[in-house]
């Protein structure tokens, strides 16, 4: 995939703990466009590549906007940005991807908790400028950890954006079964943020007779895997014929890539699907977040960075 070189041209604190950084061509040429719900690939430093939405407006060419959180657990990513890049800095970016797309609904249900905020506040400004019907509801730890309160308090879409606080009082709180069983016949949900308020969103959606299909969400990190039962496989490169034993220890891109395989990565969580591939032959343990149910059902394609094998060999369409 192609990168683009862009400059930092502001750099801000949000809100405890979140930073946005404006990005702009360095040449002044627009930027590819992009849709709702899209994210680029930030390059941080050699190896060290992740993933943010965009929360701008998605007619704007001149630039692109994403919102960082200072994540304490974190792998060098959010904690690189927030230190070491700053305003002036040149980096590169991939071009917008989008796998958290709006789809026509005659009413849309926005729910963000915490940075989750990022890909939804760019649904409702979308949603907004097209007169689309929706409402926002954003969820946080409390006031100051929420990002861009008073950008969407001013917004022109105010009026159907609600803010939650934990630290609130009970009235303050998101009422889940209660926004779910007002919205009109027909309409879709999308969630983003940690993935204990997506799950429970998705839950609470699958319980009230929401179908899959009108429920969508975007992980951006996975949930800690037990990994103490994993054990050895094999895999095998169907171009070449190679196979290649994978330890329990080690990743099949760890050893692919030792081995002069190719195969692109970016998040190593099976979030995003930069690394997907066909599965030729036998059945893969899917740990990903990024394929559907039925996608998993079908075990026709896995993401290698994160995803393992039940069968004793899977062959590649590398």
């Amino acid at each position: 995939m192609s990168q683009i070189t862009v400059k930092v041209v502001r750099k801000a604190q949000e809100a405890e703990d979140i930073v946005s950084l404006e990005l702009a061509s360095v040449d002044g040429k627009p930027l590819p466009a992009f849709s709702a719900g899209a994210h680029i690939d930030l390059h941080i430093r050699d190896g060290l590549i992740r993933q943010y939405s965009l929360l701008n407006d998605s007619t704007e060419q001149t630039r692109y906007v994403i919102g960082v959180l200072r994540d304490p657990d974190s792998r060098g990513g959010s904690v690189a940005v927030h230190d070491d890049i700053n305003e002036g800095d040149v980096v590169q970016i991939s071009e917008p991807r989008n796998h958290f797309e709006l789809v026509p609904a005659p009413h849309s249900l926005l729910l963000a908790g915490g940075i989750g905020v990022t890909p939804i506040l760019c649904m409702a400004r979308r949603l907004s400028h097209t007169q689309g019907s929706f409402e926002m509801h954003y969820c946080a730890r409390s006031p100051s950890r929420m990002a861009f309160h008073d950008e969407i308090k001013n917004a022109n879409f105010a009026d159907r954006a609600h803010f939650h606080f934990d630290d609130g009082d009970a009235s303050q709180k998101l009422d889940l079964p209660a926004v779910l069983a007002s919205a009109p016949a027909g309409s879709h949900i999308y969630v983003c943020g940690p993935t204990g308020f997506i799950d429970y969103v998705v839950q609470s959606a699958k319980q009230a007779g929401w179908s899959s299909d009108r429920v969508h969400f975007e992980y951006f990190g996975a949930a800690e895997i037990d990994t103490s039962g994993d054990s050895g496989f094999q895999v095998k490169v169907a171009s070449t014929g190679a196979v290649y034993d994978v330890p329990a220890d080690k990743r099949i891109t760890e050893v692919l890539d030792e081995a002069g395989v190719f195969v692109p990565v970016s998040c190593e969580e099976g979030v995003c699907g930069t690394c997907l591939v066909r599965v030729l032959e036998g059945t893969p343990e899917h740990r990903d977040l990024y394929l559907t149910d039925a996608e998993h059902e079908a075990n026709d394609q896995f993401t290698p960075c994160c995803s393992r094998s039940k069968s004793p060999m899977l062959v590649l369409d590398l």
